[in-house]
């Protein structure tokens, strides 16, 4: 039988095509699955830029895995507001991201009154703070390319937002 859980967990579960380390939901994506009495779906979802290329795979990837699930009536919508933040990435999303080298962003807004202050990059590899960044523009628009002082190895940091 398929009902509302069934179709948020489908949806849930479909895997980033740009960073295949994470979920859409780990990633902060997925806004919202709604379904009605009648099967039809409602997947929302925000791009964590616009513009954003991977969107149109994201959309493909969300109707095929809820197909599977047993969903024939799906709509995705994409949501521009709230805007994505990196502070939507899940714990788990960041220390899936970090295992696959990718340095996770630090906190941007956890409370209006504090503005937080970056002062160094952890290295994903061997954990040292002595990193710089190299270029804003990494393998992706939502990531720059940094590289490890220590341990010579380049890696991507996804921006912060």
């Amino acid at each position: 039988m398929v009902t509302g859980q069934t179709a948020l967990e489908a949806a849930a579960a479909v895997v980033d095509p740009e960073i295949r380390a994470v979920t859409i939901e780990e990633l902060g994506i997925l806004r919202d699955v709604a379904t009605d009495e009648r099967g039809h779906v409602t997947v929302t979802i925000t791009p964590t830029y616009s513009g954003c290329p991977a969107m149109d795979v994201i959309r493909a990837d969300i109707r095929t895995a809820l197909r599977r699930a047993g969903f024939d009536d799906v709509d995705v919508v994409t949501a521009l507001g709230a805007p994505w933040s990196t502070d939507w990435i899940t714990d788990e999303g960041k220390e899936k991201l970090a295992a696959a080298g990718i340095a996770p962003p630090s906190p941007v807004r956890q409370r209006p009154d504090i503005v937080p202050l970056t002062l160094t990059v952890r290295c994903p590899q061997c954990g040292s703070p002595e990193t710089e960044e190299l270029s804003r523009f990494g393998s992706t628009a939502c990531k720059s390319l940094w590289r490890c002082r220590a341990c010579l190895e380049p890696f991507d940091r996804v921006k912060p937002l």
